[in-house]
C-alpha cells in the first residue's frame, strides 16, 4: 500500500499560519493534483508530505505508517522539482543512477534500474549525453528517471513543467500520463494550471488560503462545484458570474434585461445572489444588449467578449462558420437547465 493519508495538519510560520487544519485521503496508485492561485498553500502541502517542511502539528501517514517526523530519506517518496537539479558534468545514466550510488547499490542493480527507466521514459539513446545537449523536455524526463530509479511508494511534483514552453508542456503531459499509467504508482501533482489538473488527474484538491475548498474528480469538480471559488477556477475560459435577485419567485439579472427561469429552488425575496454561466452554454442572438468587445479565433472554437452598458462583461463560446465581430450588438441565449446559482455573500452553491 502506498497511499497518502493527512490528519488535520497545520503549518504555521511563528504566528503565521499557513496551512489550516488539511484532512486528505490519497488512494493507493491514484494520481493526485493540487491546484490553486499562488500563495494558496499547495507546494508548501507537498514539501510537507516530502519532509521538507516540518509539520508544525497533524499527522501525515504514507503507505499505512506515520512519517510526520520522519526524515525526507525515510518516507519513500521521491520528488521532482519545477528546476531539473541535473549535474552538468554527468552524462544521462550517471544521473539517473546517482541516487542509488550514494546510497551504495552495486552498479549491476544500479544499472537495470537506470535501464528500466530509461526505457519507460524513451530515454534508451540518450544515456551517453550530457544535459547540456538535450532539450528541456529531455532533461526534465531524466530528472523524472532519476525518481523512478530510487523505486519511490509515492512520487512528488512540484511544478515540473512551469520552465518548459507550450509545445513541450503538452507533450510532458501526456509523457507523465502514459508513465502513471505504465507504472501505476500514486503521484501527486502540484500545479496553477487548472488544465494539466482537469487532463492529469484521477482526483483534484483544489486550495485556497490554505485551506481545501473541495476535492473531486475533474468532470465532477467541473459540473458541480461546491462554491463560486471552485466554478470559477475550474475550466477556461472560466465561468461568467453575474449579479442576480430571488424576487416574487423569479430571480432577476440586470445584465440579462429581465428575469431567468432557473430549475433551482430560489431562497426567500431580495437574496443577493450571483448567477454562473459558462461560456459553452451560452450563444450570440439578435438583439441589443451588449456589445462585442473583442473576439478571439483559435480555430475551430472562438470566443466572443461581451460588455453590457453597466459594464458587466461576459465570454460566450462560438462554433460553426459565422461569428461575432467586434463592434456587433447582440443579445445573449442562455440554457436555464446548465445555469448554477451561488449565495453572493458566502459564494456556496444553491442547489
Amino acid at each position: 500500500m502506498s497511499g497518502v493519508e493527512l490528519s488535520n495538519v497545520i503549518k504555521k510560520y511563528g504566528e503565521t499560519q499557513v496551512i489550516h487544519g488539511i484532512d486528505l485521503a490519497i488512494g493507493d496508485g491514484e494520481f493526485a493534483v493540487f491546484v490553486g492561485p499562488s500563495g494558496c498553500g499547495k507546494s508548501t502541502l507537498l514539501r510537507m508530505i516530502a519532509g521538507l517542511e516540518e509539520t508544525t502539528s497533524g499527522r501525515i501517514d504514507i503507505g499505512g505508517a506515520d512519517v510526520t517526523r520522519a526524515d525526507p530519506a525515510d518516507r519513500g517518496v521521491a520528488m521532482v522539482f519545477q528546476t531539473y537539479a541535473l549535474y552538468p558534468h554527468m552524462t544521462v545514466r550517471e544521473n539517473m543512477g546517482f541516487g542509488l550510488r550514494m546510497t551504495g547499490h552495486p552498479k549491476p542493480e544500479i544499472d537495470s534500474k537506470v535501464d528500466e527507466a530509461a526505457r519507460i521514459l524513451q530515454l534508451d539513446e540518450l544515456l551517453d549525453r550530457k544535459p547540456a545537449a538535450l532539450s528541456g523536455g529531455q532533461r526534465q524526463r531524466v530528472a523524472i528517471g532519476r525518481a523512478i530509479t530510487r523505486g519511490p511508494e509515492v512520487f512528488l511534483f512540484d511544478e515540473p513543467l512551469s520552465n518548459l514552453d507550450a509545445e513541450l508542456r503538452v507533450e510532458m503531459r501526456v509523457e507523465i500520463a502514459r508513465l502513471h499509467k505504465e507504472i501505476g504508482a500514486t503521484m501527486i501533482y502540484v500545479t496553477h494550471d487548472q488544465v494539466e489538473a482537469m487532463t492529469l488527474a484521477d482526483k483534484i484538491v483544489v486550495l485556497r488560503k490554505g485551506r481545501i475548498e473541495q476535492v473531486g474528480a475533474p468532470l465532477d469538480l467541473y459540473r458541480d462545484p461546491d462554491n463560486r471559488f471552485v466554478a470559477g477556477f475550474i475550466g477556461s475560459p472560466s465561468m461568467n458570474f453575474l449579479d442576480a435577485t430571488a424576487r416574487d419567485g423569479a430571480l432577476h439579472v440586470p445584465a440579462l434585461g429581465g428575469t431567468l427561469d432557473v430549475p433551482q429552488t430560489l431562497p426567500g425575496d431580495g437574496r443577493a445572489l450571483s448567477l454562473g454561466l459558462r461560456p459553452e452554454h451560452l450563444w450570440l442572438e439578435d438583439g441589443d444588449t451588449f456589445t462585442v468587445d473583442l473576439t478571439e479565433a483559435l480555430g475551430g472554437v472562438s470566443y466572443a467578449y461581451l460588455k453590457a452598458a453597466d459594464g458587466t462583461r461576459l465570454i460566450v463560446e462560438e462554433r460553426g462558420d459565422i461569428r461575432a465581430k467586434i463592434g456587433d450588438r447582440v443579445a445573449l441565449g442562455v440554457d436555464p437547465a446548465k445555469t448554477m446559482l451561488f449565495d453572493a455573500e458566502t459564494e456556496l452553491r444553491i442547489r
